[in-house]
């Protein structure tokens, strides 16, 4: 019995399979990487045409199918490791490429635990429902463009491959799927994820509205006010006197008897500050939903340029 609270849906179509695995690119001395594999329809696949299969497997049931399945093949047995666990919290081994019918619950968290992984792998390519799957190729302007389009195309080439019907599955799930093919960038683009995806979760909250329309918000003000305010608290000082002089200008700065104190100082020079940013390039009036990767490259070096940080 297949359990569909661990997204439990076999590939059964063996021409979809055999498409996988070749528009996947796995060439004859590759180490891949397959994650939940079932039963093993995808893993025979693999086993005859790379070096070795690591198969990632959370259902104990599972593991002892695919051990059964492999065992009267003694080129298959020895060419196949399965690690029993949770994808999310397994030490990643050595692979070349990544090739798998992705659990539908863990689809995010996979993918940026995968294109973290060091050394960088060549390659993935992956089943994820068709929705989650378009809106990882979805470019500026599409409808389903949103953060998780964004933050994936900053680390990786993403391809749409095919669309695969419910009805290839046992048991059908309720939507169709589509398979992607991820390429990490290599080289990186050199960028500060945390700051990057800090900025971006500002921007998608309200994707169709301008950026003077999400900055200007009292929301907003006050939590860059904060990263700016610590930002500037955590710089470090080369030298006692100049710590000193740095000490007594914040408190003639920020510290105020009569009352605007520190927050009313640095939320008017914060949101001097904004404004500036805004004024550049055009950017007061762009969208969220239009903005390209350059867009959002040049927004953050400006913001971090006059001192504004978003982690």
């Amino acid at each position: 019995q297949f359990l569909k609270s661990f997204g439990q849906h076999i590939l059964k179509n063996p021409a979809i399979v055999n498409a996988i695995v070749e528009k996947g690119g796995v060439k004859s001395t590759d180490v891949v990487l397959e994650i939940g594999p079932g039963t093993g329809n995808l893993t025979t696949k693999l086993l005859d045409t790379c070096k070795k299969v690591i198969a990632i497997e959370f259902d104990p049931r599972m593991v002892l199918e695919l051990r059964r399945r492999v065992q009267n093949d003694p080129v298959w047995n020895a060419k196949l490791e399965i690690i029993q666990g949770d994808f999310l919290k397994v030490d990643l081994p050595y692979f070349d490429v990544c090739v798998a019918n992705v659990p539908y619950q863990i689809s995010s968290p996979l993918i940026f635990k995968l294109l973290a992984h060091r050394p960088i792998f060549r390659s993935a390519t992956l089943m994820f429902q068709r929705e989650f799957a378009m809106r990882l190729v979805a470019p500026p302007g599409d409808p389903l463009y949103c953060r998780l389009s964004v933050n994936t195309q900053l680390l990786a080439r993403t391809h749409h491959i095919l669309k695969v019907g419910k009805n290839n599955f046992r048991p059908p799930p309720k939507v169709d799927s589509s398979v992607v093919r991820i390429e990490p960038r290599h080289p990186g683009i050199p960028v500060n994820f945390k700051e990057w995806d800090g900025l971006v979760r500002f921007c998608f909250g309200r994707k169709n509205k301008t950026l003077g329309g999400i900055f200007r918000t009292k929301n907003v003000l006050e939590l860059l006010t904060n990263n700016f305010r610590t930002y500037k608290a955590l710089q470090v000082v080369p030298d006692k006197k100049a710590n000193k002089k740095a000490k007594a200008d914040a408190m003639d700065v920020d510290g105020d008897a009569d009352g605007d104190g520190a927050d009313g100082a640095s939320s008017a020079v914060v949101k001097q500050l904004i404004e500036d940013v805004l004024a550049t390039d055009g950017f007061v009036d762009m969208r969220s939903s239009k903005m390209s990767q350059d867009d959002f490259l040049r927004l953050l070096a400006t913001f971090n340029s006059k001192g504004i940080h978003f982690a």
